[in-house]
């Protein structure tokens, strides 16, 4: 070890959010010793919980994409384990509206996309049981995906890291990676600028997010060409004042870079709005109200009866994007070392949605490239 070196670990996972976390609990219970580092105060502060805490049913993604197995085989990983945790969470189910015929054809293309991907759950239906099911929606067909649901993300974080540390997973926050050197026997790590390495590890985890090329640039002795391009693309959240008329989510055909704005529900019955699609330069998660009378046009498509005085600002995300503005949607990237010429890294990029719907997926997927 070099001079300077405090202490060595089996595995270092950069990131608390729901995928680091995820990570850390299957390794620690295989018997790895694991340490994650936090740069924020506590777990789950980023992405993790700037969403919309919506279990996915794998409907969207290419088929024979990361993004395709790993939501599917994540949607019934994660509904076991909310059942045998206490996480709460609910089955709402989901409707995808087409609010005018010219849009059938891409609510058809979306139901067949989604038998490829193996969601064999999917209905049919006419704009009248559309209605019949919402009243208050306008559409001349639709979509009815039943094993769509909500979820306590927080709550899912607290058991993950609950059982990590349980198996002997140590959780550090304020505490950034600031530098890493890849050396003949893993990784030395520097944390908050210090000059010298804090840490050794025999493999560093890059579950670092928004921040993960960045980290991974960071590393020296890591070629830098093997690191992918990335993009932000940040989105808003209007919250609904008063009661909801909506007992389901609620989503158009999906838009470049994101699902459209759609509602969802809380585990309270509170509907919220969004997330829409702005590409920004650095991180940013003010919300202008102004953008308010843009959500209401787009809402109002297919629900007609919506008071935009009812829209009040509540929050944003950011997606941490492999592709931009223009681009077709990138799949999730998950470099081992086999990826590296057998370095000790393992670098996750562009862990947006359905992230947190696949994160127990990603966990094994993780394990298994080790």
């Amino acid at each position: 070890m070099a001079a300077g070196v405090t202490d060595r670990t089996d595995i270092v996972i950069a990131g608390a959010g729901v995928v680091g976390l995820a990570v850390a609990r299957a390794l620690a219970a295989s018997g790895r010793e694991v340490v994650i580092l936090e740069k924020a105060e506590s777990f789950g502060t980023g992405t993790s919980s700037r969403n919309s805490e919506v279990i996915h049913a794998g409907i969207y993604y290419p088929t024979g994409s990361l993004k395709a197995r790993l939501c599917v085989e994540g949607k019934h990983r994660l509904y076991a384990y909310c059942a045998s945790h206490g996480v709460e969470h609910r089955r709402c189910g989901k409707l995808i509206v087409a609010p005018g015929a010219d849009q059938i054809p891409g609510l058809e293309a979306l139901a067949r996309q989604a038998a490829e991907n193996g969601v064999d759950d999917i209905d049919h239906l006419s704009g009248a049981c559309v209605r019949h099911l919402e009243p208050e929606l306008k559409a001349a067909a639709g979509l009815y995906s039943p094993s769509t649901g909500i979820i306590d993300s927080h709550g899912l974080m607290l058991s993950l890291l609950g059982e990590a540390e349980a198996n002997g997973a140590v959780l550090a926050c304020n505490t950034e990676i600031t530098a890493a050197r890849l050396t003949g026997n893993g990784v030395e790590i520097s944390i908050n600028g210090e000059d010298r390495p804090a840490l050794a590890a025999n493999l560093l985890i890059n579950a670092a997010g928004l921040g993960a090329p960045a980290l991974a640039r960071r590393i020296e002795g890591f070629p830098a060409g093997r690191v992918p391009e990335s993009w932000l693309a940040r989105g808003c959240y209007f919250s609904l004042s008063g009661k909801s008329p909506f007992r389901r989510l609620v989503y158009p055909l999906p838009e470049p870079g994101g699902l459209g704005i759609h509602l969802t529900l809380d585990l309270a019955g509170q509907a919220r709005f969004g997330p829409d699609v702005e590409w920004i330069g650095e991180i940013d998660y003010r919300v202008d109200p102004l953008r308010a009378e843009a959500f209401a046009d787009s809402i109002r498509r297919y629900w007609p009866g919506l008071d935009p005085a009812r829209l009040t600002p509540s929050y944003s995300g950011i997606r941490p994007k492999l592709s931009g503005p223009g681009m077709a949607a990138a799949d999730f990237r998950i470099d081992g070392p086999a990826d590296h010429d057998g370095l000790p890294l393992v670098h996750l990029y562009g862990i947006e949605s359905p992230g947190l719907t696949s994160c127990l997926a990603i966990a094994d997927h993780v394990a298994t490239l080790l």
